[in-house]
């Protein structure tokens, strides 16, 4: 068909109708923002169920790095473990934070002078008690292998420890304390 340009607007053909711009439904927007809130509690749970982990300090042997209620956050992937970290294992059926005082390699013996790691007697901060030997427990002196940590609690009186279970198995870790909550902070 052709169009004369010059024609009259009664010559010019109609106008196609305009196409209705249709408001967004309130269910459309429910429905995306319920998607958006899925997504990102889907991968809150990915995340804290393979990468890091929450668990409550219910132990004494801790006490006052941890206490009672505090939440403890851990990284399940690095299992590197220096002298001085924090670790959560488990001991009879239950999770327990503790502190590596030894690594692969390194000799750790308790003696009545106190702590001694690789000949060299340990003068430790913000440990509040004797580090004594257990009647029952490990033998000392004791050199510890590769894949093994050896594990105390900061409470040094009343924490079962590597004194009572021997080194543990970097293997059965379940990993590297990264962040402690108290609990009247929450």
């Amino acid at each position: 068909m052709n169009v004369n340009p010059w024609a009259t607007p009664a010559e010019a053909p109609p106008l196609p109708a305009p196409i209705p711009n249709p408001d967004p439904s309130v269910w459309r927007e429910l429905k995306s923002l319920g998607i958006k809130i899925a997504v990102i509690v889907g991968s809150a749970l990915l995340i804290f169920t393979f990468v890091y982990g929450l668990h409550r300090g219910a132990d004494p042997g801790m006490n006052p790095s941890v206490k009672d209620g505090d939440l403890v956050i851990y990284y399940r992937l690095n299992k590197k473990y220096h002298a001085g970290d924090l670790v959560l294992l488990p001991f009879q059926g239950k999770s327990q934070v503790r502190r590596v005082i030894a690594t692969a390699g390194d000799t750790v013996d308790i003696n009545g002078e106190g702590l001694v790691i690789n000949g060299a007697l340990q003068q430790e901060r913000n440990i509040n008690s004797h580090t004594q030997r257990y009647a029952e427990g490990t033998a000392f002196p004791l050199t510890l292998r590769e894949g093994q940590v050896f594990v105390l609690g900061d409470a040094r009186e009343n924490a079962a420890d590597s004194r009572l279970y021997g080194p543990v198995n970097i293997k059965d870790t379940q990993g590297t304390v990264i962040a402690i909550l108290r609990r009247r902070n929450l």
